[in-house]
């Protein structure tokens, strides 16, 4: 079954979790290379968490690591608008657990181009956390 690292919005007690269906693997894992994990406002969304595929900058990122259907992994491409010019693209990251095992999970990361069609931009961080969250909204396209 498919591992799929969740960092933002999709993890438990946030605001998109409800589209994630997956069972959680119990504990914390984070990434093993370092990468900025930003805040962004955009016309359609505010306070989008976004992960930059840029490793190396930024620090390990902290999140959730939940087992997935492929099916329902489908789904949630489609919601992260992987394929599009302005989506995400789900790749495979190195992971740590709290305990130092590694793991490989899929994650949905943004491209560094499309930085420039941010208005705000804050970070990099280490966690999405609910300060981070508050305001989170996205438009309905």
């Amino acid at each position: 079954m498919p591992l799929l690292f969740v960092y933002g919005t999709l993890k438990e007690g946030f605001p998109n979790h409800h589209l994630n269906i997956g069972r959680r693997v119990p504990g914390l894992f984070q990434t093993r290379a370092a990468r900025p994990l930003l805040v962004v406002r955009l016309c359609q969304e505010d306070r989008a968490p976004w992960l930059l595929d840029a490793p190396g900058q930024g620090f390990p990122v902290r999140g959730q690591v939940f087992e997935i259907q492929p099916e329902d992994l489908v789904a949630i491409d489609a919601f992260e608008e992987v394929g599009r010019p302005t989506g995400y693209v789900r790749v495979e990251l190195e992971l740590a657990s709290a305990q130092g095992e590694a793991v490989t999970a899929f994650a949905y990361v943004k491209p560094p181009h499309q930085l420039g069609d941010c208005l705000q931009v804050d970070g990099p961080f280490e966690e999405y956390t609910a300060e981070l969250a508050r305001g989170y909204w996205l438009q309905a396209t």
